[in-house]
């Protein structure tokens, strides 16, 4: 089989040995409309592109930022690494955040050393966590227009049992790996 190497028409073409192309859907491939991983993915990228846009365009600020004073307003007093654990951000973006937020005079640490200090609000961080939910909240509205309060209380509900289920999507060694070779 023959490759060219698309963005630099001067290269010579690779060359590889003999291939099988399958051009053809594989008769096991997923149910991309019943595989419930890429339909929770799909409506959780819809809601954050469409908050960080809108986020980023009112306030200069960005979902992960929205999370960190979504948290502190919920959790007065965490520390980053806690807010890292309730939101499941990674504790680079978290801190991250929270020294843009620092600079912007949004929020204040209490003193002791990185990572382990107390994050809270200032007046400006709270009302701007006034502003910006809205934005948030509307995104909810948007995915949930089409749902009775029965049929919603019912997703959470189901949505908190699956949340109760991620420690087992975390393995305690590597899965093994199916290799011909």
């Amino acid at each position: 089989m023959r490759l060219t190497d698309e963005l630099d028409e001067s290269a010579d073409p690779v060359v590889v040995g003999p291939v099988d192309v399958v051009t053809t859907p594989l008769a096991d491939a997923l149910d991309s409309e019943a595989f419930t991983p890429r339909l929770l993915h799909l409506i959780s990228n819809a809601l954050v592109w469409r908050e960080s846009r809108l986020l980023r365009s009112a306030f200069n600020l960005g979902t992960n930022d929205w999370r960190v004073i979504s948290a502190i307003s919920i959790r007065p007093g965490a520390t980053s690494t806690e807010i890292s654990e309730f939101v499941a951000m990674n504790k680079a973006i978290v801190s991250k955040s929270v020294n843009t937020l620092i600079a912007r005079e949004l929020i204040v640490p209490a003193d002791g050393k990185r990572g382990s200090r107390h994050l809270y609000l200032t007046g400006a961080g709270a009302d701007m966590h006034d502003r910006m939910k809205p934005i948030s909240m509307q995104g909810q509205e948007i995915v949930l227009g089409d749902l009775n309060p029965d049929e919603i209380s019912q997703l959470n509900h189901l949505l908190v049992r699956l949340l109760q289920r991620t420690p087992d999507l975390s393995p305690t060694q590597s899965a093994p790996v199916d290799s011909d070779d």
